[in-house]
């Protein structure tokens, strides 16, 4: 699994003109799904997210967590995350997991990250043309594979 994680100040999911989802303070999570993605990676990841210190504390150092600023999440699936750009330049999307697959492991990820959250996660709509809409706080992105725990 691949995800970008952006701290937002605001963040909306929007589908044919309607909201489906809406957060201030927060993350906003693109998450990429591959077949070699296993309950492992899901675990992993999940909790390295809700434990990642890159709020600000009363002194303006990144030392809290989603959790400890009361913040919200919002996940959002996004398969051009395993986008090749070896050959041309045309992006070849053949490792990113076909629906079958990866529906059920982004739901499975939003509730373990829901688990580990103890908060309702907000998320867009799986395989929707979705409109995403952003106020990066920092800006703070942070990239990660599950496969190449650094």
């Amino acid at each position: 699994m691949k995800v970008v994680i952006q701290r937002v100040s605001q963040a909306s999911v929007t589908v044919d003109e309607k909201i489906t989802a809406e957060i201030q303070k927060g993350l906003l999570i693109l998450v990429g799904i591959e077949d070699e993605d296993t309950q492992e990676d899901v675990d992993w990841l999940a909790g390295k997210i809700i434990k990642m210190r890159i709020f600000g504390d009363e002194n303006d150092v990144m030392n809290c967590s989603v959790q400890d600023v009361d913040g919200d999440i919002i996940v959002v699936s996004q398969f051009t995350l395993h986008a090749s750009t070896k050959k041309g330049n045309r992006p070849s999307y053949i490792k990113a997991s076909k629906p079958e697959f990866a529906i059920p492991m982004y739901e499975n990820f939003v509730k373990t990250l829901e688990k580990e959250f103890q908060k309702k996660v907000q998320t867009g709509i799986f395989g929707a043309d979705m409109k995403v809409s952003l106020l990066n706080d920092g800006p703070v992105t942070i990239l990660i594979d599950s496969k190449n725990k650094e």
